[in-house]
């Protein structure tokens, strides 16, 4: 397969790349360049923004062409400038209307696209308009909606925060949100990757939710200080407390992962995958991603010196965090 990757430098769409050229197949990643391209594959350097950005690679007929952008803007302009056999669009389940209800299909209401093409700061809105576009091409295309992404490469901390904080706690517990119960799930990167690799290959046609099974945040801390090999324990701290300390949920400088505290979006991390499942995905143990995810957040403390640049809690935040906490938190 002749594989066009619209990036394909970093995370996702760099594991896109290594799976597809490990698997024999000609892999050009086209981006601006900010990060190397995976060894073997060919780089071609362009800009999106421009509007012959793509001309570097309009002049040929790719088998597949993967896009991860965000921007509506690009994603009309490479349907329009492009002609692959196959279209693949990375989207995200942020385009669903609301998060109320557990493992949502993808046939489940989704947010109105943007009027304004140059507006795409509401990224689910964005994610939906691109979508429009790769569904109308005249080519098949596969378009993934995946939950949170994890493991090797995830710069965000979001699944390296808590073996990281486990591994190297300030003190004997470590601060976290006290709702044990939230629903968590996460895909590896690697299998987001291979199944992308995958749907290109064969030209699956369709939508898809992509991530791993539901479990809780009691699990993953728990899986998360066995990864450690750590005996902290859970500080339970009330998002009041949190809210206070300016800790915001999610993502964020200073904040803590897989969680949220709004009911209306409680079932976030939650996706209906038995759609790609019977077309192939499959998804390693939630144990796994993390004991990966640990190992990427201990290379780059050992690249840079020290502690990895990524969201969360800071040694000194966290000793900040649990002293408004004194007498609030309680164990489970």
């Amino acid at each position: 397969m002749n594989l066009l990757i619209l990036g394909g430098t970093a995370f996702l769409g760099r594991a896109v790349a290594t799976h597809a050229l490990a698997r024999g197949h000609s892999v050009t990643c086209a981006a601006r360049g900010s990060a190397p391209a995976p060894e073997g594959c060919t780089f071609v350097p362009l800009d999106r923004d421009d509007l012959d950005g793509l001309a570097p690679v309009a002049d040929r007929r790719w088998d597949a062409v993967v896009d991860l952008s965000r921007d509506p803007r690009h994603v009309a302009r490479a349907v329009s400038d492009l002609d692959p056999a196959h279209w693949v669009l990375v989207s995200t389940a942020n385009v669903y209307a609301g998060f109320d209800r557990r493992e949502q299909a993808e046939s489940s209401p989704t947010l109105a696209p943007l009027e304004d093409l140059d507006d795409s700061a509401d990224y689910g809105r964005a994610k939906i308009t691109c979508e429009a576009s790769v569904r109308g091409a005249r080519a098949s295309s596969t378009v993934i909606r995946p939950g949170l992404i994890g493991g090797p490469g995830d710069a965000s901390g979001r699944s390296g925060y808590y073996p990281w904080r486990f591994a190297h706690p300030t003190s004997t517990d470590v601060v976290v949100p006290d709702a044990p119960d939230m629903p968590v799930a996460m895909i590896d990167v690697d299998d987001l990757a291979a199944w992308i690799v995958d749907v290109a290959q064969r030209r699956l046609h369709g939508v898809y939710n992509a991530t791993g099974t539901t479990t809780t945040l009691r699990e993953a801390l728990r899986i998360s200080a066995e990864a450690a090999r750590s005996t902290a324990t859970p500080l339970w701290v009330d998002p009041r407390t949190l809210a206070e300390a300016d800790v915001a949920p999610w993502m964020g400088e200073v904040s803590l992962p897989l969680w949220i505290d709004d009911p209306t979006w409680r079932w976030f991390a939650t996706l209906d995958t038995t759609a790609a499942r019977a077309e192939g995905l499959v998804t390693r143990p939630l144990a796994a991603t993390i004991a990966r995810a640990l190992a990427y957040e201990r290379s780059r403390a050992v690249l840079h010196g020290r502690s990895p640049d990524r969201a969360g809690l800071s040694d000194d935040d966290e000793r900040r965090v649990r002293a408004l906490a004194l007498g609030g938190a309680r164990g489970r």
